[in-house]
């Protein structure tokens, strides 16, 4: 077993990760909540180089993006600037993150919490939520619904998940293979990158499942009440067969 946790650099290359995640399913899911309160104080920790972030201003939102990732920040900046939009982007990591005042609603979109490898990563993180939320203020965030069944396929060979071309000319191919840690609930992901027709790296995208019982119980324990649990972004029931789990919690 593995003691330690990564993702590989190039996973989080700016134009490599714009250039793959470009599939907005989860915008209007997102829009229909945070314009419950135009005039909220929003927070997005793990906002990328601002896919949501800044769609999210443009419709009038007054929002902050939180990222580990400087690059990933940098490339947020150039895109907010030419969307014409004024946001702050401030770069933390989102067990530790402390700033100087409390927000409406915070958000973690995208699974990344999937990103948080211990119990310990998690109640960090939550608690950090909790201290910048204020009361009665909605924590939003997303994540898979753990199905052994598609782990395990994809342990048996390497597949092609994406080709596309990025924003500076990259042809981009990525195959995966995974292998489920049962005893860490880790899936360790690995993706092997081809550029331009040649093979470059393997890179590492490891990831906790969180099923969906032991998450409810740490929400509760951490002082959230669970409004609403889907298991879509159309706000279907959330259900055995449901790929995601989509939390809507309230600061008690």
């Amino acid at each position: 077993m593995k003691n330690s946790y990564n993702v590989g650099n190039l996973v989080y290359n700016a134009s490599i990760y714009d250039g793959m995640n470009t599939n907005m399913d989860d915008l209007p899911f997102y829009q229909r909540w945070l314009s419950k309160n135009k005039n909220a104080r929003i927070l997005e920790l793990c906002c990328g180089t601002g896919r949501l972030t800044i769609p999210l201003a443009k419709d009038g939102h007054d929002i902050t993006g939180v990222d580990i990732t400087a690059s990933m920040l940098e490339k947020a900046k150039v895109k907010a600037s030419e969307a014409k939009v004024n946001i702050e982007f401030i770069e933390a990591d989102m067990r530790t993150f402390n700033v100087s005042q409390q927000y409406d609603l915070i958000f973690i979109p995208f699974n990344s919490i999937h990103h948080l490898y211990t119990n310990d990563d998690l109640f960090q993180t939550l608690k950090a939520v909790k201290k910048h939320l204020k009361k009665d203020g909605l924590f939003i965030f997303d994540c898979f619904n753990p199905n052994i069944e598609f782990i395990v396929e994809g342990g048996k060979e390497l597949k092609k998940i994406t080709q596309y071309t990025t924003d500076d000319q990259r042809e981009v191919l990525i195959k995966e293979i995974m292998q489920y840690e049962a005893n860490t609930q880790i899936n360790r992901i690995e993706w092997h990158y081809f550029i331009n027709g040649e093979f470059d790296s393997i890179q590492n995208l490891d990831m906790r499942m969180f099923f969906p019982q032991e998450l409810d119980a740490y929400l509760q324990w951490s002082g959230f009440h669970i409004l609403e649990k889907f298991g879509s972004f159309d706000e279907g029931p959330f259900t055995n067969t449901s790929d995601k789990q989509i939390f809507i919690c309230q600061n008690n």
